[in-house]
């Protein structure tokens, strides 16, 4: 079927095709894992479907709240419709806990709760790295009006204040996570809504108890067992059933 449809776009992740109606676009969630901007890729039969169930969970949840995002509804088990946006080039990083880069940068001991949640920014450009930026950058070069700026913030607070909530009532600790947005045209009226995805890929999410990790770190680091954590976290969101188990394989992928 994909083959019949139109693609837009590939990323690392996902690909975009054209959607059944005007302003429509379909994404298929791939089972590609990559790190350190695509230095490191494998193929982890089942990452796709996971990430697609629980990034539809979670923007179904946000869309409840009223908070605007493209998500439509998902097609199948590893297809989403969207709305078309144009995706604002941006990554939003909130962070509660010390971990990753900012430990580095800072020399914040990881695990270490932080003083208060950080939003950090970063220009999303692959070939650059995605260097961070302030909102001084943002403006000026473009990037996103000041109102715009207003809009991302006020969301990615009410975002972290609902996603923090959700996995504590579950045993998960929500450490930070990445959360893009994109301009959506109504009626000649433009508005600023949440987009892409929000799932293990995204989120650094530890176990309360153990602070085993259940998120992308496990591929990032050498941990194995990605599937696995990624079927924990849908399980305890009650996603899937305690004894449903995704297929999956390893199969690494050899850089040229």
């Amino acid at each position: 079927m994909n083959n019949k449809r139109t693609r837009i776009y590939e990323g690392k992740a996902k690909i975009l095709y054209e959607g059944p109606e005007p302003g429509t676009v379909v994404v298929h969630f791939k089972d590609d894992a990559t790190a350190f901007n695509a230095e490191k890729k494998a193929v982890i039969e089942g990452k796709g479907v996971l990430n697609q169930r629980i990034s539809e969970y979670l923007f179904t949840k946000i869309n409840e709240m009223g908070l605007p995002t493209h998500f439509i509804r998902s097609l199948n088990m590893r297809e989403q419709l969207v709305r078309e946006v144009e995706i604002i080039p941006l990554e939003v990083v909130v962070r509660n806990v010390a971990a990753g880069s900012i430990s580095k940068r800072l020399g914040i001991e990881e695990g270490k709760p932080l003083p208060r949640s950080i939003i950090e920014l970063y220009y999303k450009n692959d070939k650059l790295g995605d260097p961070m930026v302030t909102e001084e950058h943002v403006t000026a070069f473009g990037w996103a009006t000041p109102q715009e700026m207003d809009d991302i913030v006020h969301m990615s607070v009410r975002i972290n204040d609902f996603l923090s909530g959700l996995f504590l009532g579950i045993g998960i600790r929500l450490v930070d996570f990445k959360l893009e947005f994109g301009r959506y045209y109504e009626n000649d009226m433009m508005r600023v809504v949440l987009a892409d995805e929000i799932s293990p890929d995204n989120c650094r999410l530890w176990d309360m108890k153990t602070n085993d990790k259940l998120d992308k770190d496990r591929f990032r680091r050498d941990m194995g067992g990605l599937v696995e954590a990624y079927q924990e976290v849908a399980k305890r969101l009650g996603i899937i059933q305690q004894g449903e188990i995704v297929e999956r394989s390893l199969k690494l992928v050899k850089n040229d």
